[in-house]
């Protein structure tokens, strides 16, 4: 019987031996990375395209940098897999995006290699930025060597807006950063827009930047011609770069522009890097790679392998048993109906069109959907235009990106009352992606907002329904839903608008109440009946339309209960919780009040079940949490 093949990497002090390696050991790396990589994502899920593509920029980097005194940013971070099996968590890696294992994406509290934590795209030039500018002030004052700062950022990533204030910046500085551009066509749909044009046009011309090099070579050596090039220097330089240079958008904003490289051809990459760092200044290394490279079912299907639950690694099917519509289904079905119904809808998502489940509006009604790219603030602001031209438009964004066009939310749609629905998807927590991705902030950040209106679904049949309803209202207006499957609540057709009760009482009892928003009402329902063992019956009511809320409703339930317990799957500060005091207090109220809901700091990551136990959110804990308020 063949003995297994020993590994490499088990037998290496990663990275600093990568440094010793020749070719073809780093290859055999290559090829061990990627293999463990596959095998873990598909017992625990994960971001598996992203991370096979960069697996040799990765092994590349390490082995001509000194990490982690020289640093290497990951923009997004879900391509950083690779970097993390490079250091130092070879072992510990089996047990990623597992609860109380390794973060999906990159943790300063988890390694002194993970310099700066991501999870949210196109922050990776600015963080360089930031840290080259600091520690090039304190070379004069008796610090050793420069350190080097490197950012890998996606060509998704690169549609997103503050990458370009980075690079603008960078160039004004001429801050010595090396920008890795890490080049596949796509985010997690293929990419959109001017700069994904762009882009192809240098992929597809390869052999100009080699062309301007070669003429200018030539030109020096000419008799008389050289000595000209020599006078006129920057100018002559200037007008050739103009003409030949494909990068030149990234020349015009400071940056010498390298490219294109294969990235998986990791003599190349470490010729260039090590070219491109003894340059100085700015500058970009554009490498061309494969999304899913490595496994053939993620290199022919990139986008379904971008984000993937557990899944066979011979067939790259899901492990995952059939379950309802999910609310992010139910929301595109009735997208699509309410459209057809309405030539004024329109949607609009910001990369992200499955994952919001847009990708049915756009495949029924192409000419109804915008894709604006990693650009939430633009999404934000197009919709406002839209809707001041006449249209209805629908802006799906998760809750947790939808942080990043806040100002715009206010500025250019709520302070002129536009009818813009937003569609907050991830709504509380989502599991595994952890503590940069849960959605646990919305219901705080947005009740503030004068003249929006609020609504929180309880079920994917609730939710087409109360689109139906925003889509009717005259001003801006906000859903908010979990990530998680429906309940399976009967589908109703054609969708029409639900007009209250905005309490609903689901469940009587004389001893406690329980107010509660969103599906985390089904875990209410559970404790009461808990609760009934113990002789205590709880009055259930999920509240509907958190903005404008129906005060004398609310008012009427706690009058005539003892004990109240808000329950949501937001963050206790200025939440639903806090607003239902603050209607006790304005009414001269007085109960036993207790606040359920995330409590005052990040979350980590895990499945929600572990995650709601932890932090008292399940069944057993709301009953106790019901016990001890009455006790």
């Amino acid at each position: 019987m063949t003995e297994p093949k020993s590994r490499l990497i088990d037998s290496l002090d990663l990275p600093r031996e990568l440094r010793t390696l020749d070719t073809a050991a780093l290859r055999r790396v290559a090829e061990e990375v990627r293999a463990e990589i596959i095998h873990t994502v598909t017992r625990n899920g994960g971001h598996l395209g992203a991370s096979l593509g960069v697996v040799e920029i990765a092994i590349a980097l390490h082995a001509e940098l000194n990490t982690p005194d020289d640093v290497i940013i990951w923009d997004v971070g879900h391509q950083a897999y690779a970097h993390k099996l490079l250091t130092g968590r070879l072992k510990e890696f089996s047990s990623i995006r597992t609860y109380g294992g390794l973060s999906g994406f990159p943790s300063r509290e988890e390694s002194p290699f993970d310099v700066f934590g991501t999870g949210h795209a196109s922050t990776s030039i600015s963080a360089a930025v930031g840290m080259a500018e600091a520690w090039r002030r304190t070379q004069g004052s008796g610090s050793s060597r420069a350190r080097r700062v490197v950012a890998v950022i996606g060509d998704g990533a690169l549609t997103g807006g503050v990458a370009y204030e980075a690079l603008n910046h960078a160039g004004h500085l001429k801050t010595p950063i090396l920008v890795i551009l890490n080049d596949n066509a796509m985010a997690i749909d293929k990419n959109v827009g001017a700069i994904s044009a762009y882009l192809s046009r240098l992929r597809t011309e390869p052999t100009l930047y080699k062309l301007r090099r070669d003429l200018e070579r030539r030109l020096q050596r000419l008799p008389g011609v050289g000595d000209l090039v020599t006078v006129l220097g920057t100018q002559l330089k200037d007008s050739l770069k103009a003409a030949l240079t494909p990068g030149m958008l990234f020349e015009e904003l400071g940056f010498t522009y390298v490219g294109l490289v294969d990235g998986h051809d990791i003599d190349e990459l470490r010729s260039n890097i090590r070219r491109c760092l003894a340059m100085g200044g700015p500058v970009l290394l554009h490498c061309r790679t494969i999304k899913g490279k490595g496994y053939p079912p993620a290199e022919k299907h990139p986008g379904r392998y971008h984000g993937i639950p557990a899944f066979s690694a011979s067939t790259g099917e899901s492990d995952e048993a059939d379950e309802p519509t999910t609310f992010t289904r139910a929301f595109g079905e009735a997208m699509v109906e309410l459209a057809s119904r309405d030539e004024r809808v329109v949607g609009i998502t910001a990369a992200m069109a499955v994952g919001t489940g847009l990708d049915l509006l756009k495949e029924r009604m192409p000419d109804r959907f915008f894709d604006v790219g990693i650009a939430e603030q633009h999404a934000v602001v197009m919709a406002a235009g839209l809707a001041a031209a006449g249209k209805r438009p629908v802006v799906a964004i998760y809750s947790t990106f939808l942080q990043r066009a806040f100002d715009h939310i206010i500025h250019d749609v709520c302070l002129q009352r536009l009818p813009v629905v937003f569609a907050v998807d991830r709504a509380g927590l989502v599991g595994a992606d952890g503590p940069t991705h849960h959605g646990a902030f919305d219901l705080s950040y947005l009740r503030f907002v004068p003249g929006l209106t609020i609504f929180v679904p309880k079920d994917e049949a609730e939710l087409q329904r109360l689109l139906a309803t925003a889509l009717h209202l005259e001003g801006p207006s906000v859903i908010r839903y979990p990530r998680c499957p429906g309940v399976g609540a009967p589908i109703c057709r054609p969708i029409e608008p639900l007009e209250g009760p905005w309490v609903e009482v689901l469940r009587e009892g004389k001893d406690l109440l329980f107010l509660a928003v969103g599906p985390i009402v089904y875990n209410v329902l559970t404790a009461a009946e808990l609760l009934r063992a113990s002789g205590i019956e709880a009055t259930v009511a999920s509240v509907r339309q958190v903005r404008p809320i129906d005060a004398s409703a609310v008012i009427d339930l706690v009058v005539n209960h003892p004990a109240v317990i808000t329950v949501e799957d937001n963050t206790v500060i200025g939440g639903f919780g806090s607003l239902i005091l603050e209607l006790m207090a304005d009414a001269g109220i007085c109960r036993r009040v207790a606040r359920a809901g995330l409590p005052d700091r990040f979350v980590a990551h895990g499945p929600v079940e572990v995650l709601q136990r932890e932090i008292g959110l399940s069944p057993e804990g709301l009953a106790d949490r019901a016990l001890r308020l009455l006790s």
